[in-house]
Order: C-alpha cells, then sequence, then structure tokens
C-alpha cells in the first residue's frame, strides 16, 4: 500500500514517524513523509520519499502572529494537494500534525493518528496531564482530581468550538467530543503499556491502541567508557536537546557524581556549555551519543524525561532518574516513579547532592532494576513497528472495502 505519515519536526515527534515508516517500507509499502526539512536527509537515507510540511510554531509570536488553527487551516489546504497527489490508502498523523488528518478526511482516505507518548487524554481519577502528578491510590484522591478536570473542561469545550470553526471553513462537519484532533478510527500509542495508567472500558478508546515505544536516532559511532574498574556501574548522563539552556543538569551530574564508585558518560548534545564544566576523573563528556549503541552498557541513565530518552534507557534495561525540565517530562517522570522503573527529582532540588543520592538510590535498589529489565524483555518480545504495521493495514484495507 501506498502510506502518508505526517509529523510535527521535533525530534520526539518526527523520531518515532521516521521509526514508522521505516517499519512499513521493511514490509513492502511505499512509505511517504511529510515534515519539516531538517529531517530530509535522514528520510531519504531510510529509502522513505520525503516531502516538506509547513512550518508554523505551535504558539503564536510577534513573529509568526498566526494562531494555531489559522496554521491548520493554511497546512491543510497545502497538504490536500499533496494527499490528491500521492492517492494514499491511508494517512497517518502526529498527535500535534493535524493537517495530514484534516486533508485525508477531506479526500476521503483512512485515517490514523500517532500519539509518540503517553496517552494525554483523561479518565475518571486521572490526574491533570503534565503537571506531574501520580495516579491516586485512594478514593478521595481520585474524587479531588475528578473536580479538578471538571473545572478545566471548559478549555477542552473551547478547543473543541475552535477546531469545529476550522473544520467548518474547511467544509468538514462539527464534533461533538472533544479531543477531536485524535482519531477514533485508529490511534496507535507509542509507548510501553506498563507506562500507562490503567483505564476503565471506554467505547470511545476502541480503536486505540498502546503498540510499544516506535524509535529512531540519527546514525552516529559508538563512544568508549571512562576508565575505571569494570565492577564500577555506568552511569548515562543525556539532557534535554531543547530545554536547560544553562546546562543545569550536566553540571549538576557531573559534580554530583564525582568522586564516586560509578563511570560517568555525559553528552552536550552539541551544545557546548559556557564555560565549560569541569570533567572528574570517573567521567568523559561528549558532543552526542548514540543512545541505541551506549544505554546497553549502562545501568542508570540521568535524563530530563523526554519520552524518547525514557524509552531507550527502559529498552536497555536501564533504571531511570528523572529530572523533568517543561512540557510533558513532568508527565513521564510520573510514569516512570509509578511504575517502579526510577526515580525522579523535582526541578526546584536539581543540584549536584539531590542527583547523587537519587543516582545512588537507583543503583542501589535492586527492584527498580529488575522492573525495568522486565519492560526490556517485554519489548523484546513485541515489535512496536510490526504491531503498527499490520494495524494500518487492516485499517486502510477496511477503508478500501468501504469506498468500494
Amino acid at each position: 500500500m501506498r502510506v502518508l505519515l505526517g509529523a510535527f519536526g521535533d525530534p520526539g515527534h518526527a523520531f518515532p514517524v521516521i521509526a514508522l515508516g521505516r517499519a512499513l517500507r521493511a514490509r513492502g509499502h511505499e512509505v511517504h513523509v511529510q515534515t519539516w526539512a531538517r529531517w530530509r536527509e535522514d528520510v531519504e537515507a531510510e529509502g522513505l520519499r520525503f516531502s516538506a510540511a509547513p512550518e508554523y510554531h505551535v504558539f503564536p509570536t510577534l513573529e509568526r502572529p498566526l494562531t494555531p488553527y489559522e496554521a491548520i487551516e493554511r497546512a491543510t489546504l497545502t497538504t490536500r494537494e499533496l494527499v490528491r497527489e500521492l492517492a494514499p490508502d491511508v494517512v497517518v498523523a502526529d498527535i500535534l500534525t493535524l493537517a495530514p488528518a484534516l486533508a485525508a478526511e477531506l479526500e476521503g482516505v483512512p485515517g490514523a493518528t500517532l500519539i509518540p507518548h503517553v496517552d494525554p487524554r483523561p479518565a475518571p481519577g486521572f490526574p491533570i496531564y503534565s503537571i506531574g502528578a501520580r495516579l491516586p491510590r485512594t478514593g478521595a484522591g481520585r474524587r479531588m482530581w475528578d473536580r479538578a478536570g471538571a473545572a478545566l473542561a471548559g478549555g477542552l469545550r473551547l478547543g473543541r468550538r475552535e477546531l469545529n470553526e476550522t473544520r467548518g471553513r474547511l467544509g468538514l462537519p462539527a464534533l461533538d467530543h472533544v479531543h477531536g484532533g485524535i482519531s477514533r478510527e485508529l490511534c496507535l500509542v507509542g509507548t510501553f503499556p506498563q507506562l500507562e495508567y490503567p483505564r476503565p472500558a471506554d467505547p470511545a478508546r476502541a480503536a486505540t491502541h498502546v503498540v510499544g515505544p516506535l524509535q529512531w536516532e540519527p546514525p552516529s559511532d559508538a563512544v568508549a567508557l571512562p576508565d575505571g574498574p569494570a565492577s564500577w556501574p555506568v552511569v548515562l548522563i543525556a539532557p534535554s536537546t531543547a530545554q536547560d539552556r544553562e546546562h543545569r543538569l550536566l553540571r549538576a551530574g557531573l559534580e554530583g557524581l564525582a568522586g564516586r564508585r560509578v563511570r560517568v558518560v555525559a553528552t552536550t548534545n552539541n551544545r557546548l556549555p559556557i564555560p565549560a564544566p569541569p570533567v572528574p576523573d570517573n567521567a568523559l563528556l561528549v558532543d552526542w551519543v548514540s543512545y541505541s549503541r551506549t544505554m546497553p552498557l549502562c545501568d542508570a541513565v540521568l535524563t530530563h524525561a523526554g519520552h524518547g530518552t525514557i524509552c531507550r534507557a527502559l529498552s536497555a534495561g536501564c533504571a531511570v532518574v528523572a529530572a523533568p525540565a517543561a512540557g510533558d517530562m513532568n508527565e513521564n517522570a510520573a510514569r516512570v516513579a509509578w511504575a517502579g522503573v526510577g526515580v525522579r527529582i523535582p526541578r526546584r532540588l536539581v543540584g549536584p547532592r539531590a542527583v547523587g543520592l537519587a543516582v545512588g538510590r537507583a543503583l542501589e535498589d535492586p527492584a527498580l532494576r529488575a522492573r525495568a529489565r522486565e519492560l526490556a524483555a517485554w519489548l523484546a518480545a513485541h515489535d512496536p513497528g510490526a504491531r503498527a504495521s499490520e494495524l494500518l493495514e487492516a485499517h486502510a484495507q477496511a477503508g478500501a472495502g468501504t469506498r468500494a
């Protein structure tokens, strides 16, 4: 079949789509990826066809004054021409990329959504997404979050109204449910099922499938481990590529782990700290590191808790030390703690002492490593790309039957 994948251009959204595209191509399908121009070479290196997506900011600025839905409307008109040209059998849109989904609907093509992290939609008793609260353990806690969720329902209704206004201008019917940007025909959630809070049965989620993490990274060379006894555990400091401009976590990690009986690999992610931090004898500081090559050599990963980094760490059986910086990192850190695969540090406490204590706990608590290895074993027995591809094949086939 011919597949069009649309992705927002941040790594956390583009990389899972490239991983999905690679899995689909391995099954003999023709795959087109529409994303930001910065990923063109990487997309084409995987044998996928590239189309440049209209680039816009999620939030308006003085330089880019379009509101989100104005930008989506314009992008949809552009993407509709691409859909007409390609005539795909199915279109998959990243959760932050509505234009391909709307264009597919306009052209009568089966559509699907890819959520490249934990599912953000609420359920009864769930805490508010992204604030970093864990699932409550008591009825009182669940009732408290239900009241808080009711107070935020107005924002969801506003989002539905703005989306329906956009749909109306495009000639599409209004939706009567919130979270209208997530397909009810097929939704693929690219995370570990062990990081998903248990949900009650919900007919509206009948077409939602947690397939496992879809992982891809740019090719890079392997990195040697620092000197030290082989018996010393290895800790990777893997800060966010987009957050923490002051390198607070990197500096705290290098200082907090200096002199400890560990070997440390740290990366600047090609953003050289100024001034450069002191590098202790038990550490190695590099510009870039391949997570897929390095994490299998590690025992723990210190990170800002980006979803992709967490899943890479758990895929290698590493305990996670999560120090969230922004966005959904608070949510990811809460899921790490809830699932028993790591330790989290509140942002306000990030410093050498707190990092040293948290990493020490992650290395000394055998239950954390054992649970992380359970997730690694689950992934070894389940192929997320193959599962997602099977679901898309069935969805496209059913759509073809309906159109016929």
